[in-house]
């Protein structure tokens, strides 16, 4: 396995990357010194594929394991299902030093890193991803968060895990669509902060999609360049908003599609290319970087406009989800901007003046 370490000073966690590694789960909490009761918090899917090899591995090393599901979606990661996790930690008498493991996706990462961090003041937890987009992104950083009926993780708090323990393998079991959609976060890391990276995966994506030795490079890559980041601003005052590229955008497509139409990444990458072209149209970039942008969105199997999804989306209903996003400041909307790939800027723009028509940029 390979091995990164987010340098959070007595905070710090290794990410553990390798395949086929589920069932050294518990041997390595019980030598990173994790003690008594673990609830294992994952969703019927990944439950019934990877369950019992973690459990499995939890009690051989001495834990004593629980298992909490809660149902497969975007929908449930609510403040309902929060409630249902804190029951059951209450009735499986779970203490201070209990451990939380959050086994699945985004969905479950989230919410249950959530639940470690509000329950008895904060408990330890693990996140071990089961897709590419928690690989690398979620499930790495401390963000933890559950939606709200008016927009998406708007009730969460920062607080990191104690490990991250990555198996690419896993993925092998989710279908095409959403490897891909993971694959989104990954361009991402290329267009903010390494245009060596990204021209990697201009030539390797087809690698990485069919699971070769680029997969754990690009997993590796994007874990280093989020941990990188987070180690400078753990709580996004500043450097760590970059992050959000596309997210903006994205974001409100999720919401007013209610999280239905698209996948998170489908959605991100359909971002990622209106905050592209909305760069260009502001003068932050040339019409070559936004080429380069469109064009590995599109050789992937991305959609780069709006007008490609069959729904019916107003401005003013999308421009309503973005000015009640958490990344609105003073009554603005915080854009990342792209100067260059690998360089980006922020600009603060208000609903008042945003200078095109929006659906012009998303299409």
């Amino acid at each position: 396995m390979e091995q990164i370490t987010v340098n959070l000073k007595e905070r710090s966690y290794p990410i553990y990357i390798g395949r086929n590694n589920l069932d050294l789960v518990g041997e390595l909490m019980g030598k990173k010194g994790f003690k008594g009761k673990v609830a294992c918090i994952t969703n019927p899917t990944v439950g019934r594929l990877y369950g019992h090899r973690i459990i499995s591995s939890l009690n051989k090393a001495g834990f004593e394991t629980f298992r909490i599901d809660i149902p497969d979606g975007e929908e449930y990661k609510s403040l309902e299902w929060l409630s249902h996790i804190y029951d059951k930690l209450i009735e499986y008498k779970m203490e201070r030093l209990s451990s939380i493991v959050a086994l699945g996706g985004g969905v479950i990462g989230d919410i249950a890193g959530f639940a470690a961090a509000t329950y008895l003041r904060g408990v330890p937890y693990i996140q071990v991803p089961t897709t590419l987009l928690a690989q690398v992104d979620s499930s790495v950083g401390g963000k933890t968060a559950v939606n709200h009926t008016m927009g998406k993780n708007l009730i969460g708090a920062f607080y990191q895990p104690k490990m991250v323990f990555i198996d690419v393998d896993v993925l092998k079991t989710l279908g095409d669509r959403d490897v891909k959609a993971g694959l989104a976060e990954v361009v991402k890391y290329g267009i903010i902060r390494d245009s060596k990276f990204f021209s990697f995966l201009e030539y390797n994506y087809r690698d990485v999609l069919g699971f070769g030795d680029g997969l754990i490079y690009s997993v590796k890559m994007s874990c280093a360049i989020k941990a990188s980041i987070v180690e400078q601003d753990e709580t996004e005052a500043d450097l760590r908003a970059i992050l959000n590229f596309g997210h903006t955008f994205g974001h409100a497509i999720e919401t007013v599609t209610n999280y239905k139409e698209l996948r998170h990444g489908e959605a991100v990458a359909i971002g990622m290319a209106a905050a592209a072209r909305l760069s260009l149209k502001l003068g932050v970039c040339s019409k070559g970087v936004v080429e380069k942008i469109e064009g590995l969105i599109s050789k992937i199997g991305f959609h780069v406009k709006l007008s490609a999804i069959s729904c019916q989306l107003t401005a003013s209903g999308l421009l309503k989800a973005m000015e009640i996003d958490k990344k609105v400041a003073g009554g603005k909307i915080n854009f990342v901007m792209v100067e260059d790939i690998g360089k980006t800027a922020f600009r603060q723009i208000g609903s008042a003046d945003f200078p095109l028509d929006l659906l012009e940029i998303l299409n």
